[in-house]
């Protein structure tokens, strides 16, 4: 086709289109580009909320925000959701009419330290009785307890952040990072030989700082800037805070039957912008270990990055696999893992608010620090979130590991997964009881099908014990530590009585929690129980 028979055909089409749009308004010209544009962004938001809520949850979401639009309905969810709230808080505000508002006009010196005591005695009986909570057995006057106090007093004036003052300090926490990252592969040839990682204040922190890492590493080797992560239902909650504090779109997925991350359902998520899969070892709900070589698979497959949490099983796993129990892989001998958490502070029997993360390199824990150089105060670099750190803890946790090593592991880890198949038999010989999945370290989960979990729960409250209610199932778990070693069978004489009583008195007991628990998990409008953890918080601290 030539040049003039091409602009031939190019003006009998104008010729023809200006034809047809004559007989429209020029104003209806003007505004239905915009109208189409309204309708298909309106469209297109629409299709994306289904696809991250659900057709079911959208909708409900929607009829719920229009019947609160009626100001005596809002006012009477309003009404019910404070009932609720006090109830969660009972107890609290009466405890927070004698606290301080203000500086006493006179300092009480060394009285203080009976001001102390006093507060203490005011505290929950948790020797033996508590789920997790405190992991170091004994008194707390002696043994490991009265170690770990005296080398976190030693130093409870040290902060890392000096280093040229404080380079005890410095030494000590490169050790326990390096000390942990051996228990976890470093030194096998599959690992690449650079794990390196930092202490941190808690869990949450280690995984906080991992998530954030792995998206800075994942934007630069792939420019994504709308990043996305995918998780389990299992997954702590922790992912949560992460995806909201770094403006990351979180995907929860259902597990499997087996109550494990389900590789399968977490590949169909995967997209240009997914920056990382998350799997545990053990979850913290019900004590099981995830396929972390099926997601390392995944992981690799895709380039993405891959976290596993061992805040729970990094102390007790490796020592598990030596004593011979039938361990799946978890660590960085994983290929496709890229970052660990693990808590120092649980099974590592240190001081609270000691854990560690960990990266497969330093290509990706690099993007863990921020450095400023163009503030009037000179250079700055942090390696976690916070800036200054209490070189106490760090101590504290030398000297745990340091105290115990690996044959004090040991016996420790093989007491503690003893009393946990000791009370998973126990459970199973209680009728109207069953576990949720299978076990594998020291965290047993149960629910029942013929009674109020829940209520099973208050009445071992009321006997003293403090354990931990989950949802999805609606259960209870209880995670063994060396504090229940003497009195492990205690716990389930407590566990038969109390479902005898509940089984033959069924409902709530005096200020019980059961109603709350089972009602939070039945709500539909899950924005509802977000407000009213809210509320409870913001009244309770």
């Amino acid at each position: 086709m030539d040049a003039s028979s091409f602009s031939s055909i190019l003006g009998r089409s104008r010729a023809s289109a200006n034809s047809f749009l004559s007989q429209f308004e020029p104003l209806a010209l003007f505004f239905a580009p915009l109208l189409a544009l309204l309708i298909a962004s309106l469209v297109q938001w629409f299709l994306s909320r289904v696809y991250e809520q659900g057709l079911k949850s959208l909708v409900l979401g929607f009829l719920m925000s229009l019947i609160k639009l009626i100001p005596s309905v809002r006012l009477r969810i309003e009404s019910e959701k404070q009932k609720v709230v006090e109830k969660l808080q009972s107890g609290i505000k009466s405890k927070r009419d004698g606290w301080l508002i203000e500086l006493p006009k006179a300092g009480l010196g060394k009285g203080v330290v009976e001001k102390l005591r006093v507060e203490k005695g005011n505290d929950v009986s948790w020797q033996g009785k508590c789920s997790g909570t405190v992991y170091i057995g004994g008194s707390e006057t002696d043994g490991h307890f009265s170690l770990i106090n005296e080398a976190y007093s030693m130093f409870a004036h040290t902060n890392p952040l000096h280093l040229d003052v404080f380079p005890s300090i410095v030494r000590f926490e490169g050790e326990v990072v390096a000390m942990t990252a051996a228990l976890l592969g470093s030194n096998e040839k599959a690992s690449g030989g650079q794990i390196c990682g930092n202490m941190t204040s808690g869990g949450t922190e280690s995984i906080l700082l991992a998530v954030k890492s792995s998206r800075d590493y994942m934007r630069s080797k792939k420019g994504i800037t709308k990043p996305e992560m995918i998780i389990p239902e299992s997954a702590h909650s922790a992912y949560d805070k992460a995806a909201h504090y770094f403006k990351i779109k979180l995907w929860r997925v259902p597990v499997t039957k087996e109550f494990q991350a389900d590789a399968k359902v977490m590949r169909q998520f995967i997209n240009k912008n997914t920056i990382l899969i998350v799997g545990s070892a053990p979850g913290f709900p019900h004590g099981i270990i995830d396929p972390i070589e099926e997601l390392g698979a995944l992981a690799k497959n895709f380039g993405i990055c891959l976290h596993v949490d061992l805040c729970l099983g990094g102390f007790v796993l490796p020592f598990a696999r030596k004593l011979g129990y039938p361990i799946p892989p978890f660590d960085f001998t994983v290929k496709g893992v890229t970052s660990i958490s693990v808590d120092v502070h649980k099974y590592g029997l240190a001081p609270k608010g000691t854990s560690i993360v960990l990266y497969r390199n330093h290509d990706i824990r690099k993007h863990q620090f921020v450095a400023v150089s163009e503030w009037s105060g000179g250079l700055y670099v942090s390696p976690t979130i916070a800036g200054s750190r209490p070189g106490g803890l760090i101590a504290g946790a030398w000297a745990a590991m340091m105290a115990l090593g690996q044959e004090g592991y040991l016996e420790n880890t093989e007491a503690i997964m003893e009393v946990s198949k000791t009370i998973q038999k126990g459970i199973k010989e209680i009728p109207e009881l069953h576990i949720i999945g299978r076990p594998d370290m020291t965290v047993v989960a149960f629910g029942s099908n013929v009674l109020d979990i829940f209520e099973v729960n208050d009445m071992m409250s009321s006997k003293g014990w403090h354990l931990n209610a989950l949802q999805k199932p609606n259960s209870i778990h209880i995670c063994v530590t060396l504090q229940h070693v003497p009195v492990h069978e205690d716990f389930l004489k407590d566990l038969r009585e109390s479902v005898k009583t509940v089984k033959e008195n069924p409902g709530p007991i005096s200020g019980g929690l059961a109603p709350i628990y089972g009602a939070a998990g039945k709500i539909p409008d899950r924005g509802l129980v977000q407000d009213l953890l809210v509320a409870f918080m913001d009244g309770s601290c």
